[in-house]
């Protein structure tokens, strides 16, 4: 092959790439500062007061495989324009989007932004403008079509696990042992639309013994397990149903068996924090190790859940509730469990939890409060 054979063919292949590069709008994006400066990269998402861009300047190797790494968060206020080739979904604010029917409603395209309107390059001849002020989100078109697509009820999970073991053999031997499971499946599982429904399911669980030779063996066992799903009428009010399984060897309680429903409310839901409170209706069967205490109970719970996203990925998740009995008021119980997770290395990290139940009509002999404290080594979904 000759030198000039070889120069043409390069070119050719190098007329080909841009050619491929513009037809499938795989190109940079470019973002103009009001005093001039140019970022080159990609535009990940926006809202009403700010982009996420991605710099092609700032991601290095070293960082690659972060997908956050690079990413630079600019106020629409500093921004003089931003072109980009990759389509994206418009979403005014008031738009609801529950469903696959609501799509309609948003616009999709190529976008430019210029004098704080933001273009979007539909189908129609004339581009579509929206004031940067009414723009509730700005999300990548095949993230915006992923949300209402359906799923398999194996994916779309989000949530961990954690497990914590602690052994001593000497004079004494101790044995301790932790667990939790706690996950949720949002539907559609993103902040910017409306929730249709979420599964949770939860697990944790504590077991120690304290052994010597020639003394009593002394055990501590408990678990909590729950299953719960969530309907909802909007983004503030929902209905749910649950099933829930407690035992608890210190308080004498082999299983008490939970199973109802109610009505929730969302008091704020955002990004970083959120905060719901649900009160139902349940029957509730308690059985303890002295069976004359056995009881079958019609009550209700009052509960709440929250949780806060701290800066570095930590974590803090609480829920508490309280629980009268309504045909025997003596048996009222109370419970909460918190939780604080900090990222140590990809999605491992250390968590430590407590957890606290109340129940006011153990056996003879048995404490009404139970307070335990676990830590140990954490695995999240996300």
């Amino acid at each position: 092959m000759t030198e000039r054979t070889t120069y043409a063919l390069v070119v050719l292949l190098f007329a080909v790439a841009c050619a491929f590069g513009q037809a499938t709008g795989t190109g940079p994006d470019v973002l103009v500062f009001k005093d001039g400066e140019k970022l080159i990269g990609h535009l990940v998402s926006a809202d009403d007061t700010s982009i996420v861009f991605k710099s092609d300047g700032l991601q290095t190797k070293k960082n690659a495989k972060n997908p956050d790494a690079g990413n630079v968060i600019v106020d629409w206020g500093k921004i003089q324009e931003v072109q980009s080739s990759a389509k994206f979904a418009v979403i005014p604010k008031g738009v609801v989007l529950r469903g696959k029917n609501d799509t309609g409603k948003v616009a999709q395209g190529a976008v430019t932004t210029t004098d704080q309107q933001v273009q979007v390059k539909t189908a129609a001849v004339t581009p579509q403008s929206i004031p940067v002020t009414n723009v509730a989100e700005i999300v990548g078109q095949s993230a915006f079509e992923k949300a209402f697509r359906e799923r398999g009820f194996l994916s779309g999970w989000t949530g961990g696990a954690s497990a914590g073991i602690a052994y001593t053999q000497s004079t004494q031997k101790s044995e301790n042992f932790s667990g939790a499971i706690n996950l949720s499946r949002p539907v559609p599982g993103v902040d910017w639309a409306d929730p249709r429904s979420n599964t949770l399911l939860t697990f944790n669980g504590a077991y120690g013994k304290i052994s010597q030779t020639g003394t009593p063996t002394t055990k501590t066992a408990l678990y909590h397990a729950g299953i719960e799903q969530d309907f909802y009428f909007n983004s503030r009010v929902f209905v749910f149903g649950q099933g829930l399984w407690d035992h608890n060897y210190s308080q004498g309680l082999n299983l008490q068996q939970d199973y109802g429903g109610g009505l929730g409310f969302v008091i704020f839901k955002k990004p970083n924090t959120g905060l719901d409170v649900r009160a139902s209706v349940d029957y509730i069967r308690q059985q303890f190790a002295l069976s004359s205490h056995n009881m079958n109970l019609i009550g209700s719970i009052f509960g709440e859940n929250y949780f806060y996203k701290f800066g570095n990925g930590i974590l803090f998740s609480e829920k508490g509730g309280y629980i009268p009995t309504w045909n025997n008021t003596n048996a009222y119980s109370a419970f909460a469990n918190a939780t604080l997770t900090f990222p140590v290395y990809h999605r491992f990290g250390f968590t430590i939890g407590a957890l606290d139940t109340y129940l006011n009509n153990p056996p003879v002999g048995f404490k009404k409060n139970s307070f335990t404290l676990t830590m140990g080594a954490a695995y999240s979904l996300q």
